[in-house]
């Protein structure tokens, strides 16, 4: 099937803890300041509770003050921290094999990011060219480099949004009024139905609900052997799979993945055919399915 015919499967991941293995602050930005993880995560949620403030303003505030004094706010030093971000066994090698995987079960991969960390880091880590779009949290920068306030914020609620951008094929951060706008379903770039949401835990259950409730999936993904939280999550209806954070070939994950694509190659190969059988059948002289429903809808009105 050329690429052109080919529906579009979105794989939309979360960043932290679904492709490496902790908070992606914890890797070089927190030993630059002289932190323990803990400490500063215990400063982020003071300050939280404190002035009643959202989790990823408290952290981004956060790192503003305990870095004061350093270069390690800018654009590029946090992107050179980017560079330390350890991953998932197989990650680094994914990308490359389940797009080549999708186009053998008739789909057309795309991958993005719906991150409440750092835009800049993820954007200095080796992955990232892999990404069609990245959402995530971002600073604004001064005259002298260092970022002076945040530019974007992405919390748990928040990231259900950026499911409708890519669903309506509107990346622009700035373009509220196309996302907002009406948009006919069969002008939609990505169904949901071809959505795959990748993440590990609860900050994840608004798109993974989203996901699942419109047609698409979800999948939970957990460390080592530890599984607790993600076949709870699958108990509870919040997610369609709970599988090892192992990306490796022949891996739970790839094997889920790939069923999903074949299972999206045949709902679009389906409408497609229905799409061509009404086509047909109105030009053989049936009656066009809106005069259908049109008739219907003044049949329940008289009644």
């Amino acid at each position: 099937m050329p690429s052109s015919e080919r529906p579009i499967a979105a794989l939309i991941y979360d960043f932290d803890k679904t492709l490496c293995p902790k908070d992606q602050q914890e890797y070089s930005f927190i030993p630059g300041i002289k932190m323990q993880p803990e400490a500063f995560w215990d400063s982020c949620r003071e300050q939280q509770l404190k002035n009643g403030m959202d989790s990823v303003l408290a952290y981004m505030m956060q790192m503003l003050t305990q870095s004061r004094g350093t270069r390690l706010l800018t654009r590029d030093s946090l992107e050179k921290l980017g560079q330390a971000v350890e991953f998932f066994p197989g990650v680094e090698g994914w990308f490359s094999r389940i797009n080549r995987i999708g186009a053998e079960n008739g789909v057309t991969v795309e991958h993005y990011i719906i991150s409440s960390g750092l835009k800049e880091i993820i954007g200095g880590s080796r992955i990232a060219g892999e990404f069609k779009a990245v959402f995530a949290a971002s600073f604004v920068y001064g005259e002298d480099g260092l970022a002076m306030w945040p530019a974007t914020s992405v919390n748990y609620t928040e990231k259900t949004q950026h499911l409708f951008r890519i669903n309506k094929g509107i990346l622009d951060m700035t373009n509220d009024r196309d996302l907002n706008g009406f948009t006919p379903e069969y002008k939609r770039r990505v169904p949901f139905a071809n959505m795959i949401y990748i993440g590990d835990g609860l900050t994840d259950v608004p798109c993974m609900k989203m996901t699942r409730e419109r047609g698409g999936a979800s999948v939970c993904v957990y460390p080592g052997e530890d599984s607790s939280l993600a076949d709870n999550m699958l108990l509870q209806n919040r997610c369609d799979y709970a599988v090892p954070a192992d990306y490796r070939a022949g891996s739970p994950i790839e094997n889920t993945v790939t069923l999903l694509f074949r299972r999206i190659a045949a709902t679009h190969a389906c409408r497609a055919l229905h799409a061509s059988q009404m086509d047909t059948a109105t030009k053989r002289g049936g009656i066009p399915e809106w005069q259908l429903q049109l008739n219907k809808d003044n049949t329940d009105l008289e009644s």
